[in-house]
């Protein structure tokens, strides 16, 4: 047996809490398996095959406001802040960065409203890795329930607490430990997930024991499987965004007295309007493929929004296995594909803006990671993603010549309506592009949506979201990095993604799972031993490369 095929047996046999194939945010949606051929055809038939996943999210919805799970979210969020406790949202991967829009919404709205001033430390947030993961995810944390266990320590969290675990699959550890964490310090703990309650207790022990204890509130968000096939930062962050969001919004509206906004009239709404507005999203599509496509790089830039193009441009890594953000001075990664700026303020003080209070990072040591029962290969190399890693993410107006190097690289402006400020201190950079776009919504604007409506600004937020994450998709389907309607060029970075890579290799090479797992370890080996610089190739990518040319992984790889 070569040390693939013990590494893929190790994982078959002992890590069958990982397997996931059975979960229906882990498979192909019928309403979008035509994805790939409709994007050849052309790319408003293919936005229009992607927005078909949306509609589901808003009969769920619908359902959800007027359950009695929902109205003690509420409830609870009330008397959890006018008792002088904390909302705590907790996630990882997209959830977490939701987790972190959803504190920044709920104090930039007390900023702008005095009479809530004084609460505008009620809503704190917890992301799997700390804030560092906003803008490059952190590798295997979320295996870790004690990572989450620890972060929820670390957040002197007391029974006046509240927390909000927002998992999308229902099955995260690291999130599912901050539950436990919360239970076992006496707090009022809910569970957000998007897969079906009960096959989520048939099948994952730590997902069963969170489920069916008694003191957790589920709301069970289950609207069908991604757009994307496992994409989990689609229709299931959409539909926890729009769930938890609105319900915070209720929140501070009670301590304001501000009348409570039809959630569903405005997001259905919503959906209409980009719906509406096919052929502009289509051609934005075919202007940033046409950029990557000639080696050029996209840098969006922004102010109010920053937190939600964060939130959908770093999960392109992972799901699309590009360059991650990088450190100012890096000189042996690659440039991102897309990277997002500031041109308003200096780094430290865009990050001061965007959080609107002091990072959250993490600094544990390699005993620390011991303790909590890391792997060696994580206590051995801890990640670096302390606050001064995070400040050296050059997201200021500082020049940027790296991203205009090629000759081929484009400027985007993105936000809502106009912003006189925003486009004298955006005029310097545009002119060192090669390209200059604007991405702007709004009323009559380039993507016509007309979406004001509460104090945390729900809906527009919703709007930003909606709209990146079909650019992001349906340009990765022009080129090329989309099978039907799977992610095919996914990154490996924690054991979900192993099996999720796995299954997919599977279904592409048409073999056996078990010759699929060893291919992808020795896929994933061969990748280790390549120089950090350049682009790497997806390792499901090599691995299908190798099972479609006969090669057979063997230790010496």
């Amino acid at each position: 047996m070569t040390e693939f095929e013990r590494q893929a047996d190790d994982f078959i046999n002992n890590e069958q809490q990982f397997h996931l194939g059975f979960l229906p945010t882990e498979q192909s949606n019928p309403l979008t398996r035509s994805m790939e051929k409709d994007f050849k055809t052309s790319t408003a038939a293919g936005v229009r095959t992607l927005q078909r996943a949306d509609r589901p999210v808003l009969e769920m919805a619908k359902k959800i406001w007027r359950s009695a799970e929902f109205s003690k979210l509420v409830a609870d969020g009330i008397s959890t802040v006018e008792n002088g406790g904390r909302i705590i949202f907790s996630g990882c991967g997209a959830t977490g960065r939701l987790s972190i829009l959803l504190e920044a919404m709920w104090r930039e709205a007390c900023a702008a409203n005095p009479a809530m001033a004084a609460r505008a430390d009620a809503v704190e947030s917890i992301m799997t890795g700390g804030d560092y993961a906003l803008v490059r995810s952190v590798e295997f944390f979320e295996d870790y329930a004690s990572f989450g266990r620890r972060q929820v320590a670390e957040a002197k969290m007391t029974a006046c607490d509240m927390l909000v675990a927002i998992t999308e699959g229902g099955e995260t550890s690291s999130v599912l430990g901050t539950a436990a964490e919360a239970l076992d310090r006496g707090c009022k703990v809910f569970l957000l997930f998007n897969n079906p309650a009960k096959l989520l207790c048939e099948h994952l022990e730590r997902s069963r024991k969170i489920i069916e204890d008694p003191r957790v509130c589920v709301l069970d968000l289950f609207c069908g499987p991604m757009a994307l096939a496992g994409s989990t930062r689609m229709q299931a962050t959409t539909s926890e965004q729009l769930i938890a969001g609105s319900a915070l919004e209720m929140v501070f509206h009670h301590f304001a007295g501000i009348p409570v906004p039809d959630y569903g009239a405005g997001f259905e709404k919503l959906l209409s309007e980009l719906e509406g507005s096919v052929d502009a999203l289509a051609e934005y599509i075919d202007f940033e493929a046409q950029v990557y496509s000639a080696g050029g790089k996209v840098t969006y830039f922004a102010d109010a929004f920053m937190l939600d193009i964060f939130t959908d441009t770093t999960e392109r890594s992972p799901t699309f296995m590009l360059p991650p953000f990088k450190k100012s001075g890096d000189a042996n990664a690659p440039e991102p594909w897309a990277f997002v700026k500031n041109p308003l303020a200096d780094t430290a003080s865009v990050w001061a803006k965007n959080f609107r209070r002091a990072p959250r990072c993490l600094a544990w040591t390699p005993d620390d990671y011991i303790k909590m029962g890391a792997a060696e290969k994580i206590s051995a190399n801890p990640p670096h993603i302390s606050v001064a890693d995070l400040m050296e993410i050059e997201v200021g107006n500082a020049p940027c010549p790296a991203r205009w190097a090629t000759g081929k690289d484009a400027a985007v402006l993105v936000g809502f309506d106009t912003d006189p400020a925003l486009e004298a201190a955006f005029a310097p950079f545009s002119k060192c592009a090669a390209r200059v776009e604007r991405l702007t919504l709004g009323e009559g604007a380039r993507i016509s949506v007309n979406c004001r409506g509460g104090a945390l600004d729900v809906v527009r937020h919703m709007a930003i979201k909606l709209v990146l994450n079909t650019i992001s998709t349906g340009t990765m389907v022009k080129l090329g990095r989309v099978s039907g309607n799977w992610m095919s060029w996914v990154d490996c970075t924690n054991k979900k993604l192993l099996d999720r890579g796995t299954r997919l290799l599977v279904e592409l090479a048409g073999c056996d799972y078990r010759t699929a797992c060893t291919a992808l370890f020795a896929a994933m080996a061969e990748q280790s031993g390549h120089p950090a610089s350049g682009e790497k190739l997806s390792p499901v990518q090599l691995a299908l490369k190798n099972l479609t040319s006969g090669r057979r992984p063997d230790a010496a790889n």
